[in-house]
């Protein structure tokens, strides 16, 4: 603890956005660049380097936060680049992208804002590019056993990297054209820069690790043959199963997936095409969906031109403070908050209609309606209670020429007849079911991930990539050195 006294004498200060009028009109990530170094030492200070920590219990991957808060704050930047990495993969891409539940565990947070833990991560991250401090780590020997991984997010890259520097030799199956799943043509450019993502595959090809791009296991390679092939398969295909909203109107033109919208944009941005077919430039958009899927449209829209955006969510809004009846810390509260593209709409004024921002909330969509082309047009809605029911005479109809569904997934896509031609096991969900070492009911079969776990974060996500890593090198050698920070029945933190 470098400095007793620090969070007695220094407030939170996080790392500051651009300005609204100018970040809006680029692709570029929100926040200014250089801005975050002079104030992290500092904010590394607040931390109490507790006798009892709980933001290693509220964080999956249980990420030695005292430690590097302390080495920052002495600006040892290597050794709080060795603890960061010790336990985290890609902690440029969790720094960027994970809504940071080790700060809702914070026992600063008790009844003070909480210490900038997601800031000093991503500083640590960055200053390690910089400096040097991650080089790629190949094995010193080959096991002669041989691992698929089938999905290249990121609980297939933190499987793949650990089994390949174990020593396994370790092929990565994508069916895009690209690597990266989700935070390639999922996460807009504006949360985080693809260059971050480049630069970890740069590595991992560099330890070894080999990748197959443009390859749909079960429907361009059959699946079963596929395990014949290897010695072990992992499978981190993702929760790509979405969510539909069965209400009149839904066959109309103009209403789509927010999976189907948020690619293009991402490709836009690759420079795969000049504008997207479902560019929001000039159109009324809604947005049906209230969480971080929605914010990324949001943000999105926003930046192609939109005419109007709304973003519904169906809960009553949030009060900016936990309730410590319902929500006691340390379990991640839910509460206002203001995203980047959240920010944005209010400063810009997208929705004049909207509450606090763009967001509409405790409003359910009941219809939409379209023009003589089929084309939609307008989407009714009407407000409802806590328990979600109309409430009566609170109607109302918004502009839509573009309607985005952003309302979760369910499991794994079954399209591409992978999950058939292995015989997998799902549960009621429609995730694949394993047991406590993260098997399927295939045999030499394994399943991290959303496509086991359900929709979660990246940061769980990554966990568990490391932890059937652990698994599968236990199988394939009698005992493993790999470290499994979560099992698979693990939750967060929750009353």
């Amino acid at each position: 603890m470098a400095d007793p006294k620090g969070f007695l004498n220094a407030s939170r200060e996080d790392w500051p956005r651009r300005p609204v009028e100018e970040r809006a009109h680029d692709w570029e990530e929100v926040y200014v660049p250089g801005a975050l170094l002079p104030i992290i030492r500092t904010q590394a200070d607040r931390c109490m380097d507790c006798g009892i920590p709980f933001c290693h219990e509220a964080c999956p991957l249980g990420n030695l936060i005292p430690d590097w808060n302390d080495l920052v704050s002495r600006d040892d930047w290597r050794a709080a680049s060795d603890r960061l990495h010790a336990t985290n993969n890609f902690p440029e891409f969790t720094g960027r992208l994970c809504p940071a539940p080790c700060e809702a565990g914070c026992v600063l947070a008790i009844n003070q804002p909480a210490v900038t833990i997601k800031n000093v991560e991503v500083a640590i991250a960055d200053r390690a590019w910089e400096e040097g401090f991650a080089p790629p780590r190949p094995p010193d020997r080959l096991s002669g056993r041989t691992v698929a991984v089938i999905g290249s997010g990121p609980a297939g890259l933190a499987a793949a990297q650990q089994l390949t520097r174990a020593g396994h030799t370790v092929a990565v199956y994508e069916r895009d054209d690209r690597l990266g799943g989700l935070m390639r043509y999922g996460i807009p450019e504006f949360k985080m820069e693809k260059r971050h993502l480049e630069r970890r595959l740069e590595q991992m090809r560099a330890e070894g690790t080999k990748f197959r791009t443009s390859t749909a296991v079960g429907r361009d390679i059959d699946a079963a043959g596929l395990r014949t092939r290897y010695d072990a398969v992992v499978l981190t295909v993702g929760a790509t199963a979405w969510r539909e909203l069965p209400v009149p109107g839904r066959e109309l033109d103009g209403i789509h997936q927010a999976m189907e919208y948020l690619p293009l944009a991402n490709r836009v941005c690759e420079g795969d095409m000049e504008a997207s077919p479902l560019s929001a430039a000039g159109k009324h958009v809604v947005i049906v969906g209230g969480g971080d899927t929605g914010a990324d449209c949001l943000g999105t829209a926003i930046r192609e031109g939109a005419a109007s955006v709304t973003q519904l969510d169906i809960y009553t809004q949030p009060g900016t403070e936990r309730d410590e009846d319902t929500e006691p810390w340390p379990t991640y509260p839910k509460i206002y908050r203001l995203s980047a593209a959240h920010e944005e709409a209010r400063e810009l004024r997208t929705a004049p209609s909207a509450d606090a921002d763009a967001r509409l909330f405790a409003a359910s969509t009941l219809r939409f309606t379209g023009d003589a082309n089929g084309h939609v047009r307008a989407l009714h809605l009407v407000e409802v209670d806590a328990e979600r029911r109309p409430i009566p005479g609170t109607g109302r109809r918004l502009p839509a020429d573009l309607v985005l569904l952003a309302l979760g997934f369910s499991g794994p896509d079954r399209s591409d007849g992978l999950v058939d031609q292995l015989g997998l096991d799902l549960d009621p969900r429609g995730t694949i079911t394993r047991d406590a070492d993260f098997a399927t009911n295939v045999r030499g079969v394994y399943a991290a991930g959303d496509a086991a776990r359900g929709q979660s974060l990246i940061v769980w996500a990554i966990a568990e990539g490391r932890a059937v890593a652990a698994a599968v090198d236990r199988q394939l050698t009698g005992s493993s050195r790999l470290p499994a920070p979560i099992g698979p029945y693990d939750r967060p933190m929750t009353v």
